[in-house]
């Protein structure tokens, strides 16, 4: 595109596009750009202010009031179907018994018979008679007891609800007459399997805490069997206890019997194979298992050795230090008197230095001197003679004792190890005496106790309380419906959060701030089902209109001049409404008294004709190529202070149509001719025509849908804008419903304040 297109006549000047007022209207946008800044990339990125970890228990009731219909439907489809259940159950009655179960009583005599006494709290004896009360021998011998028939076990089975809904769609059919062929044995069997599940179904046992109570319950359909099979299950399980503990008794009496012959036979033999061994080889028992007098002396010698060679060591030390020129133990010359000689031999060489400096050596006195140091010297060493001779006394007694021992111990070892090797078989025969002869003592004086006193003891097991009545146990309506009730609730409101989790779309104005970390400038209310756009905007005390008005107000906070003179409304993908927002958003400011210029920026898919019902051949395109003037481009829209610019021809390259310096030119103009210029965008995603718009305008609106914009898409259109260097102002949140998203009161009372119902509903 080149300004050969461009007309020169003078009278063109202002509708025309010059080069030179394009270039100039760049760079004054460009420094707009620089000076305020454009939002930086890295502010999609910054951390929430809130913490992650924090729980909105806001947030979760939204939820809750948002999903309240479908909570409210899963929870009566599932008290319905409690409610079904509960009258197509048969009834079940339940009769209940109270036993006690003690410790085993004590046998009147105290022994150590075959049952055990169990003294204090003992859980496993208790839970053995739990597992005895519910096993099969215990319901087999019940089922026996109360002889039941075929009939009866007919009437006791539960069929199920969908049998008995089936048998009502089923006619009816003659009973068949009861046989009068005795039963075979193999049907008694089969009868007799079938009462003893039937006793084992119905029973449940339950232990009272803290206590050696146990109840016994029994569910039936009749609640006269009832009665009687839990009273015969109590009855039943005291006799077989009885029972088994006769029966161990006898047994263990007569085992007893049988044990201590057989013990008695071979304690004797044993006992006389041991004597007659010990006559034989002359062995000589010292009351020590396994040890002879031999081994005896043998280890005292031992112990005797091993203290002379310590002794014989111990000389030998102080000897080799004696004998070698060493100066003797100190413990040796403390018992002497060494010291003394020592003493008095050093006081005359004292008095002799001393003399010597006075009186020469022949001088009588210092030679009297002289003799008595030397005989101090003679008595000296004669006394370390003596010592050391001790010390080597001493040194060959204890060698002398240490021979003599080793010489014993040679002798007495021989006699040791012939003697060991025939007590070899002497110490197993006496430890085969000893072990039948502890086992027979023991086994004797069991069985005395189980004779004397038999097995004797109180009757551990009782019944507390019988059964009397039979009162219905299930189904329970009230529980039912309420377990109904509350699994529907709990049903419902995790498929709630389960679908409120799914849903990745922006539905609140806190949702936009806290996703796209960008303002909110107004929330539009969705229409009702029969409401239109028009209709909504030709009311001016309705909530459409009014929160329209509410985002040109904050538009005038958006800049240091009140609301931006050039403004695109976009979106982030098509129909979210930025159309309908852009002659909103103008026809509010035309309102005020201001000169607007409304541009059908979308040269791909426009709108804006069709919704000021205005068809025109020239347009945006047109001027964009330089087919027309601007003022051949403008139409009147029919309302005072508001013209429009359509889309013109659809161009085949929108984006490179766009990136020309006519858009700067253009908005240049626009600028001097209005006070404001809102350009209806094309949406952002896929095309590059909304970031080349929201470059060239002083300010940008994106508009999302609630509940329909994905939380992704706005972030990837918000950044497209950024990444162009845009001034985005806010967001525009359209189309909410804030019944659906749960917040219906606080925005309910929004659009109601002020709202006159004759005027029509907002």
């Amino acid at each position: 595109m080149t300004d050969e297109h461009l007309p020169t006549g003078p009278a063109d000047d202002r509708d025309r596009l010059p080069a030179q007022l394009q270039q100039d209207a760049r760079r004054d946008l460009v420094a707009v750009h620089s000076q305020g800044g454009a939002l930086n990339l890295d502010l999609l990125d910054e951390r929430r202010d809130t913490d992650p970890d924090e729980i909105d228990l806001r947030a979760y009731w939204h939820i809750l009031v948002k999903r309240r219909r479908l909570i409210a439907s899963i929870a009566a489809a599932t008290v319905a179907a409690a409610m079904l259940v509960t009258l197509m159950t048969q009834p079940q009655y339940r009769a209940s018994a109270l036993m006690q179960v003690e410790k085993e009583g004590p046998p009147i005599i105290a022994t150590q018979g075959a049952m055990p006494y169990y003294d204090g709290w003992d859980p496993e004896f208790l839970n053995t008679q739990y597992e005895l009360l519910r096993s099969r021998a215990l319901a087999e011998r019940v089922a026996n007891e109360l002889n039941l028939s075929g009939q009866t076990l007919d009437s006791l089975d539960d069929p199920g609800w969908v049998a008995r809904v089936m048998a009502l769609l089923r006619p009816a059919q003659k009973p068949k007459p009861a046989s009068e062929t005795p039963a075979t044995s193999g049907k008694a069997e089969e009868l007799l399997k079938r009462a003893t599940g039937v006793i084992q179904g119905g029973l449940s046992v339950a232990p009272v805490k803290e206590s050696r109570l146990v109840r016994l319950d029994f569910d039936s359909a009749d609640p006269a069997f009832s009665v009687r099979a839990v009273n015969a299950v109590a009855e039943g399980f005291i006799a077989s206890t009885l029972e088994r503990r006769m029966g161990t008794t006898s047994y263990a009496k007569t085992y007893l019997e049988d044990q201590l012959a057989q013990t008695k036979s071979k304690l004797e033999e044993s006992e006389s194979k041991l004597v007659k061994f010990a006559q034989q080889e002359g062995l000589v028992n010292t009351g020590v298992e396994g040890t002879s007098l031999a081994t005896q002396n043998l280890t005292e010698l031992n112990a005797l050795l091993a203290e002379a060679q310590s002794q014989r060591i111990h000389a030998q030390a102080r000897w080799r230090q004696a004998s070698g020129g060493g100066q003797l133990p100190t413990e040796i010359l403390a018992s002497s008197s060494v010291g003394t000689l020592r003493q008095q031999r050093a006081g005359l060489q004292s008095q002799y230095q001393q003399k010597l400096q006075t009186f020469k050596p022949d001088y009588p006195e210092m030679v009297q001197l002289k003799a008595q140091i030397d005989a101090a010297n003679l008595e000296l060493d004669a006394e370390m003679g003596r010592l050391r001779a001790s010390v080597k006394a001493e040194y060959d007694a204890a060698s002398s004792n240490e021979a003599m021992l080793k010489g014993q111990i040679a002798n007495l070892r021989g006699q040791a190890l012939d003697t060991d090797s025939r007590s070899i078989q002497y110490n197993i025969l006496k430890r085969e005496a000893d072990t039948n002869r502890q086992l027979y003592d023991s086994l004797l004086q069991r069985f005395k106790e189980v004779g004397a006193a038999g097995d004797v003891r109180t009757n551990n097991i009782s019944i507390i309380d019988r059964a009397q009545q039979g009162s219905r146990f299930k189904p329970n309506p009230s529980r039912n419906l309420a377990m109904g009730l509350l699994a529907g609730l709990l049903l419902g409101v995790l498929l709630a959060f389960v679908l409120e989790f799914l849903d990745d779309t922006l539905k609140t104005a806190e949702d936009v701030e806290q996703k796209l970390r960008l303002p909110v400038l107004g929330i539009i209310p969705k229409l009702e089902p029969k409401q239109t756009v028009a209709a909504a905007a030709s009311n001016p005390q309705s909530a459409f209109s009014e929160a329209y008005r509410s985002v040109r107000t904050a538009l005038q906070f958006a800049t240091d001049h009140g609301v931006p003179r050039s403004l695109v409304i976009t979106s982030p993908s098509p129909g979210e409404g930025k159309s309908t927002t852009a002659l909103a958003l103008a026809r509010n400011l035309a309102q005020q008294g201001r000169r607007v210029l409304l541009v059908d920026g979308d040269l791909r898919n426009p709108s804006l004709h069709k919704s000021m019902g205005i068809k025109a051949e020239l347009g945006l395109s047109n001027l964009l190529a330089g087919a027309c003037s601007f003022s051949q481009a403008v139409l009147p829209s029919g309302e005072e202070r508001l013209e429009i610019i359509l889309s013109g021809p659809l161009p085949p390259n929108p984006a490179e149509l766009l990136s020309g310096s006519k858009l700067i030119s253009l908005l240049a103009v626009g600028a001097e001719r209005y006070d404001h210029i809102i350009v209806d965008g094309p949406p952002v995603l896929g095309l590059a025509d909304a970031p080349i718009l929201a470059n060239a305008v002083e300010g940008t609106l994106l508009v999302v849908t609630s509940g329909k914009t994905r939380i992704s898409t706005a972030q990837q259109a918000a950044k497209r804008l950024m990444a162009a260097r845009a001034r985005l102002n806010g967001t525009l949140l359209t189309k909410y419903d804030a019944k659906s998203t749960g917040y219906g009161y606080h925005y309910d009372a929004y659009y109601a304040y002020g709202h006159n119902p004759r005027l029509g509903k907002g």
